[in-house]
């Protein structure tokens, strides 16, 4: 997980900054172990986000397809 409680969007901003600094290869091999940990770290993040909100999602429109008792 991110060292702070970051948002999705800034998680996703690392994310993005440290793929990119692993693509342009001007990393040492230990930093660069290290940014590929935390890269792990912060996909693992953005991902659990994902499932969250896809799950309240759903719920929602479970709760929007119901019947309400005004319609029976």
């Amino acid at each position: 997980m991110p060292k702070k409680q970051a948002s999705f969007e800034e998680a996703l901003t690392q994310l993005d900054t440290i793929v990119k600094q692993l693509e342009n290869g001007d990393v040492p091999l230990e930093e660069a172990l290290k940014k590929f940990q935390e890269g792990i770290e912060l996909s693992n993040y953005c991902n659990d986000i994902l499932v969250k909100a896809e799950e309240t999602v759903t719920q929602m429109v479970i709760q929007t397809d119901k019947p309400s008792q005004q319609e029976l």
